[in-house]
């Protein structure tokens, strides 16, 4: 048995036994439900209400049967295969239509999973794109996509988006090099580390916005953490302060670095622009740290276990990294970093449409039995809050 398609049938067999299920149901959107069939119905039984169906003003407790039919009929106007015997199985599969709000909840817990995996994957496939053709915009906008998404689903399930950190942290944080322009983007850090060697004050158009994570070969960025430490001492940078350097920091001896490829990037073409090359590297670490992020966003979305209000906030989480490499980004281009959208709210005022929403599933607690014991008082059904089904 499928739970979320269990889901689905239950939520709509409340609603086509009892009409009156849709005023509860107001933040479920058509697009929440995985069937076609489905979509196609609560759009229908909207349509309807929205319309005046008769059926909504019926003062029985059992609605007319036009409201099924008619239902059947506006919902075959959106998709093909719906038969007339399917609602009355999604009526038997519903087991208490006043419990409507409940699997509701479920079908919109599915509904971000999904959407967050399906926008994690557009990330990463334009991340991947980008990096072929040595491009950064179809990430960042894709980036900018995913945290709007995520967001507008914060914002239906009744949480505060904001970034925290999974506990506990993922297995593995480092950045994977993309499988593609892999010979280009190592010979422009070469290029960069040689001019940065040669170069006198070379190490000034750079030092602000680059940094040792935006190389994808971990010993280049060593050595350009070697670099940044010369410069940051004021001391001399040349080919021998530098071997020094990585010495004292146990590069040599743990195998980071050999000396042959040290010897080997300073004795190369040591003439360009660092700040250019600079830009190459770094607009390789947008797409590297891009695919990254959207592999971890992925990761925690295909865990069904994980809450919509914790999936949300690990997910802003994980694109982290990518809103500080694109600030650099854009640093280095000489434009400001556009900011995030977010959920802004003014000094002490409530979210008054995330409590509607969180509290339009959630069913009261009903008061306890007086206890049995003398003297004690029952607490009142009003001073307790209603039960969040969710986190």
């Amino acid at each position: 048995m499928n739970p979320l398609l269990s889901a689905e049938q239950a939520v709509l067999g409340s609603v086509l036994l009892d009409p009156g299920q849709l005023a509860h149901l107001d933040w479920l959107a058509p697009d929440h439900f995985y069937r076609p069939v489905h979509r196609a119905l609560f759009a229908a039984l909207r349509k309807l209400r929205n319309d005046g169906h008769p059926a909504l003003a019926a003062e029985t407790s059992v609605p007319p049967l036009s409201w099924v039919t008619d239902a059947v009929d506006e919902a075959s106007r959106r998709v093909r295969g719906l038969t007339a015997s399917y609602p009355h199985i999604l009526i038997s599969s519903c087991p208490r239509s006043e419990h409507a709000p409940v699997y509701g909840r479920m079908v919109l817990e599915g509904a971000i999973h999904r959407s967050i995996t399906e926008h994690a994957i557009r990330l990463h496939q334009a991340a991947r794109a980008d990096a072929l053709q040595g491009e950064v915009e179809g990430a960042l906008h894709y980036a900018d996509v995913l945290t709007g998404v995520l967001n507008d689903l914060a914002r239906r399930w009744g949480t505060e988006p904001r970034p925290v950190a999974p506990t506990p942290p993922p297995s593995t944080t480092t950045v994977i090099p993309l499988p593609v322009r892999a010979n280009q983007v190592a010979e422009d850090e070469r290029f960069l580390l040689a001019v940065l060697v040669e170069r006198p004050g070379a190490m000034d158009e750079v030092v602000g916005w680059l940094r040792p994570g935006d190389f994808a070969d971990p010993a280049h960025g060593q050595l350009y953490r070697c670099l940044g430490a010369l410069h940051h001492r004021g001391e001399p940078i040349d080919r021998i302060t530098l071997l020094w350097e990585a010495q004292q920091r146990g590069l040599l001896a743990d195998s980071t670095l050999t000396g042959d490829q040290l010897t080997a990037i300073c004795d190369g073409v040591g003439a360009g622009s660092a700040e250019w090359l600079g830009e190459q590297v770094i607009r390789s670490s947008v797409t590297r740290t891009a695919a990254t992020s959207a592999r971890a966003v992925r990761s925690l979305a295909e865990n069904e276990t994980l809450a919509p209000g914790r999936l949300i906030n690990h997910a802003l989480h994980a694109l982290g990294p990518l809103d500080d490499v694109r600030t650099r980004w854009q640093t280095a281009n000489g434009r400001p970093a556009p900011r995030s959208p977010t959920l802004a709210l003014a000094p002490n005022e409530s979210p008054p449409a995330q409590v509607r929403a969180a509290l339009s599933r959630s069913t009261p607690r009903a008061a306890p039995p007086p206890s049995a014991r003398p003297g004690s008082t029952p607490i009142p059904t009003a001073a307790r809050p209603p039960s969040r089904g969710h986190n």
